[in-house]
């Protein structure tokens, strides 16, 4: 019993020191952030792959305003491309809530769109947010897109490290 009562004092401590500021999560702040992954749907990420002599390449960022404590609305603009290859400007509109100031969970519509075609995805994901500072975190994140166009695009798997200033 004892051991119990002390595993549980200690996750409670764990948890208190280990929560941010809440005041960058609060109504009324911001949101800016950048993020690096795979080359992949609609990607608002920054990467570079380059295989077999052919390099891909994404640049992009979101941000978002806090409408009540812990969730945003957001949006992300990207462009991706590579060798002989057209580019594809790449946008997001959806929202963004924090469990307990560190659980960053999200649902949006995704688009990507080049030479007039293009191809959507609903993207849901899940992470966890790593404040180094009050106002800075690192959110590594699992992110699963869902296509709405199946004969134009496929559902897709990404994994994230996000890199968030709040304001």
């Amino acid at each position: 019993m004892k051991k119990i009562v002390f595993a549980m004092f200690l996750l409670v401590g764990i948890t208190t020191y280990a929560q941010n500021d809440s005041n960058s999560l609060s109504q009324g702040s911001w949101i800016i952030e950048a993020n690096t992954g795979s080359w992949t749907t609609g990607s608002t990420a920054f990467s570079l792959v380059s295989t077999n002599g052919f390099t891909l390449y994404s640049v992009g960022a979101e941000g978002g305003y806090f409408v009540a404590d812990n969730l945003a609305l957001k949006v992300g603009l990207g462009y991706s491309g590579g060798d002989d290859m057209d580019g594809t400007f790449n946008y997001k509109v959806g929202v963004k809530y924090y469990i307990i100031n560190q659980i960053p969970l999200g649902l949006d519509y995704t688009g990507a769109s080049s030479n007039g075609n293009g191809a959507s995805w609903v993207g849901v994901q899940g992470g966890y947010a790593w404040f180094v500072a009050n106002n800075v975190s690192i959110e590594p994140t699992i992110r699963y897109n869902m296509t709405l166009d199946e004969d134009k695009a496929d559902s897709a798997f990404q994994g994230l490290i996000g890199f968030a200033f709040h304001f």
